[in-house]
């Protein structure tokens, strides 16, 4: 099988009115909800807009930020747009191994990362002098949850574990449930560790994640190519993600998704809206920056928003060295003997295609409030 395969475009539109397109897809949505707006709320307000899905419900990791602070964002988010019937949970609070004074121990040695999430924020600003190191915030511990400023939510999460949960709603629907992974993969891991047919008795898993070779002048990716935030932070979960035996694998690599921006135009756009999903948007995502996971949740929406991936066998270097948590991929003839699986990973787009698709869904009303053809 070619490494390169170009997809045809269908028409998204007739696939919407097909008798087959009519029956709403199962999904569970794994993220690291940092909040208020921005990328993973986006993403996930995505599925929850689309009137052909239907959200079993939000598990939460660790990631962009802390669990607990990101439970919060969602629950408010859901409440602001008019979800607030889907379940949320709590999930893993930590990665498998990383720890974030071992990752501090080896700056000095491996060089700093751009993105470090809950544990710092931005740091290793391009341009800076050496050792200088610049936050977006200060960072904060992992109990303690600031005054979110959409509001505390009413709504509480469920009362039970992410890993339990997904198992349970995967048990409940065998063979029907995609899972959307957006953040790192720890809360996926656990419940394969619990769970070993977990992935077997799901429909596929789509994740947003890894980096092949992507072109670009952001100093960020072009210098350290095989570099992901989702990957790096849990290098051990990801691996096993990766080599369980999902009945299909979608990555969403970085490789495509800088390619998809989010513009003031399509925010514009969306503040035209008067429903409560667009005020959402309105008011909180103000950054102008990458459409990571809205890209991966849109592309399993309508698959001929990608336009060509590359059928590779997918690894995750855990060796603590300086590559610790970086994609490794081989072809077919390449791979090595170790349970390394095939992926789908997305490497193009068509860009207006995927841009009129969540413009669409960001200004809609919720799908509670419409009516199905």
């Amino acid at each position: 099988m070619s490494p390169l395969r170009l997809l045809p475009a269908v028409l998204f539109s007739a696939a919407l009115l097909s008798p087959a397109a009519a029956q709403r897809r199962l999904v569970l949505i794994d993220q690291d909800g940092s909040g208020p707006g921005g990328s993973n709320q986006m993403a996930m307000l995505a599925l929850l807009q689309s009137p052909r899905t239907e959200v079993l419900g939000i598990t939460i990791v660790t990631g962009n930020a802390w669990r607990d602070e990101q439970v919060g964002h969602t629950l408010r988010m859901l409440e602001l747009t008019g979800h607030s019937r889907v379940p949320v949970v709590p999930g893993a609070v930590f990665p498998l191994v990383r720890t974030q004074e071992e990752t501090r121990l080896a700056t000095p040695l491996v060089g700093q990362v751009v993105w470090l999430g809950a544990w710092g924020r931005r740091a290793a600003a391009t341009g800076l002098p050496p050792g200088a190191v610049v936050t977006d915030e200060d960072p904060h511990g992992p109990w303690e949850v600031p005054q979110p400023a959409e509001g505390a939510p009413k709504t509480k999460p469920l009362a039970e574990d992410a890993a339990h949960f997904l198992i349970r709603q995967v048990r409940a629907h065998p063979g029907e449930v995609t899972i959307y992974a957006g953040g790192p993969l720890t809360n996926i891991a656990l419940a394969i560790a619990i769970d070993p047919r977990f992935a077997e008795l799901t429909r596929g898993i789509v994740l947003m994640g890894g980096s092949l070779n992507p072109q670009t002048e952001d100093p960020e990716f072009a210098t350290s190519p095989r570099h992901e935030f989702n990957f790096w932070f849990d290098p051990e979960a990801a691996r096993i993600v990766l080599r369980a035996p999902w009945p299909r694998i979608d990555v969403t690599t970085t490789d495509v998704s800088i390619k998809a921006m989010f513009t003031q135009q399509m925010l514009d756009q969306i503040a035209r809206s008067p429903h409560p999903a667009a005020r959402y948007i309105a008011a909180w995502s103000q950054e102008r920056y990458y459409l990571w996971d809205e890209l991966a949740a849109c592309a399993w929406l309508d698959p001929a928003i990608i336009t060509k991936e590359r059928l590779l066998y997918m690894d995750v270097d855990v060796s603590h060295g300086p590559a610790y948590g970086h994609t490794l991929t081989w072809p077919e003839k390449l791979k090595p003997a170790t349970g390394v699986r095939l992926v789908h990973a997305q490497v193009d787009l068509d860009l207006p295609r995927f841009t009129k698709l969540f413009v669409e869904l960001m200004s809609a009303p919720a799908p509670s409030a419409r009516v199905l053809p």
